[in-house]
């Protein structure tokens, strides 16, 4: 019986050091999401480089080698790196209804045995989840019609870093026909096409397309264009390549023969998937119209949104009384034709739909330009009061004012301000008559000054004569001339010297430059 005892515990030794040395090296291939998962769930700190995580792991690993952790550790591995599905479907849990007709011999005996360590107090295994499936992100301008093939992971043949993958489908009659007799958008780009996507294996939530490295694709032993980089204007910025879906239908067979895929693709640690699809393509034009009909916020909508951002908040020390609008797009800094904006985002600063989704379709973002968050089609939407503004407004009016009560005013520009305090600040002058003939060798005073005098006697008026209008002084006149005359500038007639001397020199103006009124 002793004996029996200590053949017991060697062997529960052996099997808690074998499981340690196995928890160990999967540590070792945990990324920095799994190390800082796997301390927290434990207790400890998260913090730091991967590095300093991977020791702190280990050291928890070889103080405390719990089944707890054990647990824990094997079900992070074993989510980042699945198993094979016949692998899985022997490691179900029991509650979970398995077909066991389609479970191979050797998966039928892992349950088996898996049951018996577990009656003989063994440690039990952690049951895995089937892999879940791959979801791709839906994309605006392509309508799925039909899956072709399933999101299908590329597996690594070899330890080479290039490597060659191959998928195979067919299509129907009924597809053939359908892509035959699609509209074509552009000459050889037909509204019905079969796309290839590409995209992280990750079943945690949905996938956008990302191309693995040096990807190449051939269909038919014919090389497919794949979308390239696209210049960076940044000095230190690299390239950035579009991944989008790959167009395949004009190298495909257009029958019921078998198609054949082969992807070159770089491996570098990281897993992909590959789905073809038949797929509806939608033009930014086409867009359009769906958001026009399907996506446009009312007037009244759009006021008590005004109302409700401009409300008076008592805890606030600062009241709002309005909210600035421009009605220039900030994508082509151009007015606003149909001013568009996203559900999601605080701001009433709209921008323009069809520049947007034309945008969108050479290069999709789909980003506010506004505040750079995310701007899904399923989320856009037409500012219906501000259509009315722009209606009623002129073009040279590039910026409004919401008010409290849901009303507006236009904003005029500052260059037009200073025009106005300009016009308001100038002192008004009398009109000075330049083509009228010269009175007693002088130029005419003012215009409505001299034609009062002239109406009245017919002469011109002297001195402190008229009823407000000012005094000609001729300062070419010398003071003696101004003596002999008897000082009366008005009444002095011509002398010889006087028309024999030189005109007075004119600048560009038409009138002598050397008269000034007095007043």
């Amino acid at each position: 019986m002793p004996a029996l005892r200590f053949r017991l515990s060697r062997g529960c030794r052996v099997k808690m050091a074998a499981e340690q040395v196995e928890a160990m090296n999967m540590v070792k291939a945990f990324r920095v999401s799994d190390l800082q998962t796997l301390l927290a769930s434990m207790g400890r700190s998260k913090s730091g480089l991967k590095q300093d995580l991977v020791l702190r792991a280990l050291k928890m690993v070889q103080s405390d080698c719990s089944p707890e952790l054990l647990k824990s550790v094997r079900q992070l591995y074993e989510t980042r790196f699945p198993k094979t599905s016949g692998w899985l479907a022997a490691r179900r849990p029991e509650a979970v209804p398995v077909n066991y007709s389609s479970i191979s011999p050797t998966a039928r005996g892992l349950t088996q045995s898996q049951g018996a360590d577990y009656l003989n107090g063994g440690i039990p295994k952690q049951a895995v989840a089937p892999i879940a499936e791959v979801k791709l992100v839906s994309l605006p301008f392509y309508q799925t019609l039909e899956t072709l093939l399933p999101p299908t992971e590329l597996i690594a043949q070899n330890n080479e870093k290039l490597q060659d993958s191959q998928c195979i489908f067919e299509l129907t009659q009924g597809q053939v026909d359908q892509i035959r007799n699609s509209i074509e958008h552009r000459p050889g780009i037909k509204s019905v096409q079969v796309v290839l996507r590409i995209v992280y294996t990750d079943s945690i939530g949905v996938q956008e397309d990302q191309y693995p490295p040096n990807i190449a694709v051939r269909v038919n032993q014919s090389f497919c264009h794949v979308p390239g980089y696209y210049p960076s204007n940044k000095p230190g910025v690299e390239p950035r390549r579009p991944c989008r879906p790959i167009n395949i239908t004009p190298w495909l067979h257009l029958s019921t023969t078998t198609n054949r895929v082969t992807i070159t693709w770089g491996n570098f640690g990281k897993r992909y998937s590959v789905a073809i699809y038949l797929v509806r393509v939608f033009t930014s034009a086409e867009l359009f119209n769906q958001l026009k009909h399907c996506s446009v916020e009312s007037a009244e909508r759009c006021r008590e949104r005004i109302q409700d951002k401009l409300r008076f908040d008592p805890e606030s020390e600062i009241a709002t009384t309005g909210l600035r609008v421009s009605l220039i797009c900030p994508l082509v800094k151009m007015r606003l034709g149909v001013p568009c904006r996203v559900l999601t985002c605080a701001h009433l600063q709209c921008f323009d739909a069809v520049f947007f989704l034309q945008m969108n379709e050479k290069k999709p973002t789909w980003t506010c330009p506004v505040c750079d968050k995310p701007a899904p089609f399923e989320l856009l939407t037409i500012d219906g009061l501000l259509s009315e503004i722009l209606k009623e407004t002129d073009m040279d009016v590039e910026e409004i004012e919401y008010l409290t009560d849901g009303s507006w005013r236009p904003i005029r520009d500052e260059r037009d301000k200073d025009k106005e305090r300009e016009r308001s600040n100038t002192p008004v002058y009398p009109l000075v008559d330049i083509c009228a003939s010269e009175v007693n060798g002088h130029s005419p005073a003012h215009s409505s000054t001299s034609q009062s005098a002239k109406s009245g006697s017919g002469s011109a008026s002297a001195p402190g004569a008229g009823s407000g209008g000012g005094v000609v002084v001729d300062l070419t006149l010398d003071t003696s001339s101004d003596e002999e005359n008897g000082g009366a500038g008005g009444d002095s007639t011509d002398t010889d010297d006087s028309q024999g001397a030189p005109s007075p020199k004119r600048g560009r103006y038409d009138y002598d430059k050397d008269l000034v009124t007095a007043y």
